[in-house]
Parts: C-alpha cells; sequence; structure tokens
C-alpha cells in the first residue's frame, strides 16, 4: 500500500519515506510490545515527539498517534523496520525511486496543458499500473488520493486556482474511465456510476465558482485541453450515457461560451459525421449533440427533425438537453425535445432506471414537464409512465384537476401513510371535497388494527380523529356516529383498542 500510495515525484511523500528510512537506520523504531493472543504489535518512534504505533495483523490496519492522516513516517518507519527481516529495505526504496520519471514541481512550474495531463499521467497511471485489477470499491479512493497528491501542487494566483482544480477532475476522470474501459474487467456499475457523479458534483462546483470572471489569455490553451477531454469523455467512454452528456452540456453553459468555440465543435461533429473512418464513435452520441447547437443557434426546424432519432436509452441525456434550453431561456426547444422523448419514458424509467434512482429521477423530470402546456393524454401518458413511484406527482395532477375522488381511490390501491397522503394533498382534499376521505381514513384505520398492538391502536385513533374532523365538515355526523359504534361493536374483544377509544372521546 506504500508503493502504491506514495509516488516519489511528489515531494512530500519522498520526504515522508527519506525520514522513514533515516529512523530505521538510526533504530528510532523501538518495538515495545506484542500480543500473540491478538496479534498486535505496541511500537515507539522516537521523533522530536515519540509516537506510539500500533500494527494489527488480524485486521491488516496500522496506527499512529500523531495528528496526520493516512500515511506518516511514524507508519512508514516501523513498517520498514519489519520488512527488513524479510527483504532488503534498501532495495525496496531504490526501486520505489525508480518510478519517479519526472518532477511533479517541475511540471507545475511548467504551466502548460500538455505538463499539467504529464501530472495526471504520472500519479495515476503509476497507481493504475501498481493495482493491477482493481476492486470496485477502490476505485472512489484511487481518484480521491490522486486528486489529493495532483493538488498539493495548486497554483498560488487566485485566478489560476478553479482553472486548476476544473482540469485536474476532468482530466482523472477521463484517464480513470478509460483505464476501466481499456481494461475490460468486470466493474462494478454502482461503483462507478457513485465515482461519476461525485465527480461531475464537484466539477460543477468549480464552473460555478468560475461563472462570470474575466479570464485570462493565458488561460485559452488550457480551456482548448478541457473542450477536448469533454469531448473524448462523450464519444469514447462506454455506458452511462446521461451522465456524460450532462457534463458536456455543463461545460457548454458554462465554460465554453465563446462563439468562436460553438463554431469550432459544431465544425468537428459535422466533419465526424460525414468522415465513415470515424464511424467507431458513439453515433448516437454526435446526433445529440448537434441538438446542442441548434437550441444555441435557435434552429428549432432542425431540432424537431433531429429528435425524431431518439432511443429509449438516450432519455436521460435528452432531459439533459431539455434543462439545457431552460437555462438558456429557450422554453420553445425545451417544449419540443420533452414532447418527443414522451413515448419513451416509461420504457426508460421501469426498465433502464434502478428502483432506487426511480424516485428523484420521476421528481426531477415532473418539474421539466409543469413548465409546458401538455394535453390531457400527454398529461396521462406522462403519469401513466411514473408508475407507483410517481404517485405523489399524479396527486397534485388530480388536485389541480378537482378530481379528489380519483384521488381517493389511487391512495387506496397504492397504500402508504397518513403523513405521505399530507404531503400529496391530504388538507386541500379535506377543505375542498371531506366526504371523499370517510373511506380512505376506514381503510388506513382498519389497516392499523389488524396489526393487533397497542401503538397501532393509537395509530387508529388518531386516524379516526381526523375522519370524526372529516365527518362534521361535511354534515355527516349521523354517519359518524353508527360507524364508530359499529366498529366498538364489531372489536369489542380487543380489550386495548377499547380502551384506546375511551381515552381518545370519540364515543361521544
Amino acid at each position: 500500500m506504500i508503493e502504491i500510495e506514495l509516488h516519489p515525484s511528489v515531494m512530500e511523500d519522498e520526504e515522508m519515506v527519506r525520514r522513514a528510512l533515516f529512523a530505521v537506520r538510526n533504530k528510532s523504531v523501538l518495538f515495545e510490545n506484542y500480543m500473540s493472543v491478538y496479534a498486535m504489535l505496541y511500537t515507539t518512534v522516537q521523533d522530536v515527539r515519540n509516537a506510539e504505533v500500533t500494527v494489527d495483523f488480524r485486521f491488516e490496519t496500522i496506527t499512529c498517534s500523531c495528528p496526520q492522516k493516512d500515511w506518516c513516517r511514524h507508519k512508514v518507519s516501523v513498517i520498514l523496520s519489519l520488512y527488513q527481516y524479510i527483504g532488503s529495505v534498501q532495495d525496496w526504496v531504490s526501486k520505489w525511486r525508480a518510478k519517479n520519471t519526472v518532477s511533479l514541481q517541475h511540471l507545475a512550474n511548467d504551466r502548460t496543458p500538455t505538463n499539467w495531463l504529464k501530472m495526471v499521467d504520472e500519479v495515476l497511471g503509476t497507481t493504475l499500473q501498481n493495482y493491477g485489477e482493481i476492486p470496485s470499491h477502490f476505485y472512489l479512493t484511487i481518484v480521491e488520493k490522486t486528486l489529493e497528491k495532483l493538488k498539493r501542487h495548486l497554483p498560488f494566483e487566485r485566478e489560476w486556482q478553479p482553472i486548476f482544480h476544473l482540469f485536474m477532475e476532468l482530466a482523472v476522470l477521463n484517464k480513470f474511465w478509460q483505464h476501466v474501459t481499456d481494461s475490460k474487467v468486470a466493474m462494478h456499475a454502482d461503483y462507478l456510476q457513485s465515482l461519476i457523479d461525485r465527480r461531475i458534483d464537484k466539477m460543477q462546483d468549480y464552473v460555478y465558482e468560475m461563472a462570470g470572471k474575466s479570464r485570462l489569455f493565458a488561460t485559452d490553451p488550457f480551456f482548448d485541453a478541457m473542450q477536448e477531454m469533454v469531448r473524448e469523455i462523450l464519444l469514447e467512454r462506454k455506458g452511462y450515457f446521461d451522465r456524460k452528456m450532462n457534463l458536456y452540456l455543463m461545460f457548454w453553459n458554462h465554460v465554453f461560451v465563446e462563439t468562436r468555440r460553438v463554431e469550432k465543435e459544431l465544425q468537428y461533429f459535422q466533419n465526424l459525421r460525414e468522415v465513415p473512418i470515424l464511424a467507431n464513435k458513439e453515433l448516437s452520441s454526435v446526433n445529440i449533440v448537434f441538438n446542442v447547437f441548434y437550441i444555441k443557434l435557435k434552429q428549432y426546424e432542425a431540432l424537431q427533425e433531429n429528435v425524431r432519432a431518439i432511443t429509449t436509452e438516450e432519455v436521460g441525456g435528452y432531459l439533459g438537453l431539455a434543462r439545457f434550453a431552460f437555462s438558456n431561456g429557450d422554453e420553445r426547444a425545451a417544449e419540443i425535445i420533452l414532447r418527443a422523448i414522451l413515448p419513451y419514458l416509461e420504457n426508460f424509467i421501469q426498465k433502464q432506471l434502478q428502483p432506487m434512482y426511480r424516485y428523484s429521477f420521476i421528481n426531477k423530470i415532473h418539474s421539466l414537464y409543469e413548465k409546458i402546456d401538455l394535453t390531457e393524454a400527454e398529461e396521462m401518458a406522462l403519469y401513466s409512465s411514473f408508475g407507483k413511484e410517481g404517485i405523489q406527482p399524479y396527486s397534485k395532477y388530480l388536485l389541480k384537476q378537482k378530481r379528489y375522488t380519483e384521488w381517493a381511490a389511487l391512495h387506496q390501491m397504492y397504500p402508504t401513510s397518513i403523513a405521505y397522503l399530507e404531503n400529496c394533498g391530504l388538507k386541500e382534499v379535506l377543505d375542498e371535497a371531506p366526504e371523499e376521505t370517510l373511506p380512505l381514513f376506514h381503510f388506513y384505520a382498519m389497516a392499523e388494527i389488524r396489526q393487533k398492538s397497542r401503538i397501532n391502536y393509537k395509530q387508529a385513533v388518531r386516524i379516526w380523529k381526523k375522519m370524526k374532523s372529516a365527518a362534521k365538515k361535511c354534515g355527516k355526523t349521523n354517519f359518524w356516529s353508527e360507524y364508530i359504534f359499529t366498529i366498538r361493536d364489531q372489536h369489542r374483544r380487543l380489550r386495548a383498542l377499547q380502551e384506546e377509544l375511551e381515552k381518545g372521546n370519540l364515543l361521544v
């Protein structure tokens, strides 16, 4: 792990290993106690302030009393002291230092996009080579440690710092994604997806930090390099089309705003469409990217024609396009896109999306469709595509249409809880059509009684109190009296329930 996580090109890492080697040679590492029962080794490293290092051989962990996180010179010196009993410490250090092919500090000081990319290759490339086949749960750790090492060389100038952060985030994500694709190892989709989402979120922060600020002429080559990397991720990295598209749109919406860049990118994709030798690119990505420029140039007929080629797998990317259109103040383009993907939504949500992502996705897409006018048939198609995860937005739609009976029936068909009903508009139904809530309250109260515990009986009484208030509001007090006495008679053997009914004053 020391060999993988520490790199001789990083000045701090090289210094750490050098000082650890000095401690070993000067016999500053004292093995105080070994408890064979627990396989625990307790050591002291003599330093300016002595540090206590504990090695747990059962769980393969090492801890140090110093405040430094991750690796410190004390931990490294203890490991090297142990290693000298089975191998040559000097040979190991020589081999480790031989990996230092270039100075990261030198590359950072000679500020060019090529040198910054070499920094990424030096740190991440060496780490990936040492790891071999990477366990999926290491993805995030490897990338974050790589970025941590690179950010030690952050420029001092404030105007350069967000550019450096953004460049490194993009370059590391691109190179790591390329490695995962090229290595053809079985990868766990959730881990890689989580990594991509986290990196895009981080890049978004840097993008917003840069937005609206003037740029130095010297930074143009770095933006050119990022433009190529963003395009490369979209066209050459496998899978996660919607995430790649959202990343591409984020950069073209906030970072690449100059007209010359738009024209250059459009020309690139026109050439890509015309040259057969480039057909190994993801042509669907090429197709969808033209929509970005149609939106920017307000070419609605071309946009209308192009969205006819949509497929179910591209729905996520087209939703990103709709958000892109709204953010550019182009409601007409957004409406064209949202209407085009409507027939494909159900298959995408129910078959392409994992259940754990459906609820949040539905809330996001519903907020987009609320901004355009749909026909009744289109609205029904939209809510039908949501399935049971779309109960809340469909409930709001029914309330807007004043279809209270259907609202009540929906929540009997897909029972949840009274708290969820309140989020779905129960208060409005109680105000406008309280009689529709009576069978619904009865349904939920009976569900509590079937659990046969005092806690559930108390919850049933709370529901009946709401039902009593609703009955009084719609002038059905006689019905309520007959109803509650019937309930009491039917469940007379449930003593705890009878007691709760008395406490709740429901029989008065």
